[in-house]
């Protein structure tokens, strides 16, 4: 299974972007699809996932600005970030499980630079 990340960059304060991660490898759905981020020098959190039924759950420090959401059909997961901020800096990574609501397959990344 890969689990390709996409659509990280450089964004200012207050901007916007998309991630997506097209999952391949297999042609089952994924019970669990989600992203997870590291920041320089700091441990991997989860930003939010999102199930086979669309119930979602976010990071405290996302809610209100970070929408997670799926194409079952695609194996493909999204994430629209509003209203970045410079703390949100880190690598974006997709994750998934095929039975579990823990991660088995992780993908390698994309970066986020929110700065001016």
């Amino acid at each position: 299974v890969q689990l390709p990340a996409s659509g990280g960059g450089l964004v200012q304060p207050g901007g916007s972007l998309r991630l997506s991660c097209a999952a391949s490898g297999t042609r089952l759905s994924f019970k669990l699809m989600a992203w997870y981020r590291q920041a320089p020098g700091k441990q991997r959190e989860l930003v939010a996932n999102i199930i086979t039924s669309g119930s979602t759950n976010y990071a405290d420090s996302v809610k209100g600005r970070f929408t997670i959401s799926r194409d079952n059909p695609k194996n493909t997961v999204y994430l629209q970030m509003n209203n970045l901020k410079p703390e949100d800096t880190a690598v974006y990574h997709c994750a998934a499980a095929l039975r579990s609501l823990d991660p088995v397959y992780w993908g390698q990344g994309t970066l986020v630079t929110v700065s001016s």
